[in-house]
């Protein structure tokens, strides 16, 4: 399998990244596409939001059970059931707003990568395609203090 990134998604996180986009957050934020792709673009102003795929290529090694960054001391889920950076194929996924585009720049609100990360691809968030409304919290309903954890998972600073 080869995958050829097809630009830079350049952020203000030079030594580490947020573990969630966080909403509201200031700074440079913008997908830097390989000028040959510059057509590829059209259309997508027209949409909110975007699927952001990109190279985790500064994760550390996958471990198949791990304890997330902001769950209680002890708890320990398996991989696939988190959103760790760790992965055994390091692919990233983030939904980010598009804000404008600028020739083969698309700039964005905040995205939770390291500056200079190798992007992927990028794919219209479609609100009916999308959107699952029945959607649950999974093992985080079971966690004491839930709210509490739900402003982490959405990349809230409280």
């Amino acid at each position: 399998m080869e995958l050829r990134p097809i630009g830079r998604v350049r952020t203000p996180y030079r030594d580490g990244a947020p573990h969630q986009p966080r909403r509201g957050e200031a700074g440079d934020f913008r997908l830097e596409l390989d000028p040959a792709w510059a057509p590829g673009l059209a259309g997508l102003e027209r949409f909110r939001y975007a699927y952001v795929l990109y190279l985790l290529d500064r994760a550390p090694p996958p471990e198949p059970v791990v304890h997330p960054p902001w769950a209680p001391d002890g708890l320990r889920v398996g991989l696939f059931a988190t959103r760790s950076p760790a992965r055994p194929n390091p692919i990233g996924l983030s939904v980010v707003e598009i804000l404008r585009i600028d020739g083969a720049t698309v700039h964005t609100g905040p995205l939770d990568a390291l500056d200079g990360t190798p992007l992927l691809d990028l794919k219209p968030y479609v609100r009916d395609l999308d959107t699952r409304p029945d959607a649950d919290l999974g093992w985080l309903d079971d966690l004491p203090d839930r709210e509490h954890l739900r402003l982490h998972v959405l990349g809230i600073p409280h």
